[in-house]
């Protein structure tokens, strides 16, 4: 795995500063790549030179899970709207936000090659709680909001965007977070899907590295084909061109000749650790 980031000779590790410090890159754990959203002033808003760091850093990280998370008390309040002051600009500054910055950064956590982990320390609001449902999986602080408040701001959401919703916590529960434009708490997130695990906030950070690194650990085979075909039938729905369901069935039979498949096996019988090759 690529080494991004730098350690002092006492051994801990140095964030990367990215974004003019609104973005931090480190290795909480093995194999796991963390970005923390560190925009306080803003609550963490999404910004074009933020979005630009963290869709080019996506593209070129390489490590087993990639973690994003939050500085503070927010994880985000969605799109850096604040500056759009004049009336005959609004227009073209929004779209020009949403279209190019936010939609590349978000295809790049879409394409990013292995599992993408939340660790929601805070509110997640509008295009932050897109940026969170985009990712894999999401952990929650006890006693945080999620809401998507485009329906009190007279925005109609992307395709793209409300397609994720329905993926992650169904048609029913969608209607709910873009017609009512109502936050949610943790315990009802929970029950439609929308995060996949609660704790108390104190255990946040910790328990979000833990889920990243127990994700880290497993085949690297494993975690990123189980993602392509996973994406794949987000993208297709119904029957699979058969093209691709032929370059799924091969991917999948591809794995009984990879030496992390023999090692896998190898491991369980003798009751050890793996050691992936990744090939």
């Amino acid at each position: 795995m690529t080494r991004w980031s730098s350690l002092t000779e006492a051994g801990t590790q140095a964030a990367e500063r990215l974004a003019s410090g609104k973005l931090l890159l480190d290795e909480p754990a093995p194999g796991v790549a963390r970005l923390t959203i560190s925009n306080p002033e803003k609550r963490n808003a999404l910004d074009h030179e933020l979005l630009d760091a963290l869709g080019g850093v996506a593209r070129r990280l390489d490590a087993r899970c990639l973690l994003i998370a939050g500085e503070g008390k927010m994880f985000s309040a969605g799109y850096d709207i604040g500056d759009f002051q004049d009336p005959e600009r609004l227009a073209d500054e929004a779209e020009q936000l949403v279209a190019h910055p936010f939609h590349d950064a978000i295809e790049a956590l879409e394409r990013y090659p292995y599992p993408v982990v939340a660790a929601l320390n805070g509110h997640a609001i509008g295009g932050g709680l897109e940026l969170a449902v985009t990712t894999d999986l999401r952990i929650a602080a006890r006693g945080i909001k999620l809401g998507m408040p485009p329906a009190k701001l007279g925005l109609i959401y992307s395709h793209t965007g409300l397609q994720k919703f329905v993926d992650v916590c169904g048609l029913a529960a969608t209607n709910e977070l873009f017609h009512v434009g109502r936050n949610v708490d943790t315990d009802q997130a929970l029950a439609i899907g929308l995060v996949n695990h609660v704790v108390e906030p104190e255990a946040l950070a910790d328990a979000g590295v833990s889920l990243a690194a127990d994700i880290a650990a497993n085949a690297p085979l494993s975690l990123a084909g189980n993602k392509r075909i996973l994406r794949a039938l987000r993208e297709n729905r119904g029957a699979l061109p058969p093209a691709l369901e032929r370059e799924l069935v091969e991917l999948r039979e591809s794995c009984f000749r990879s030496e992390d498949f023999h090692e896998g096996v190898a491991a369980f019988g003798e009751k050890r650790a793996p050691e992936w090759k990744g090939r």
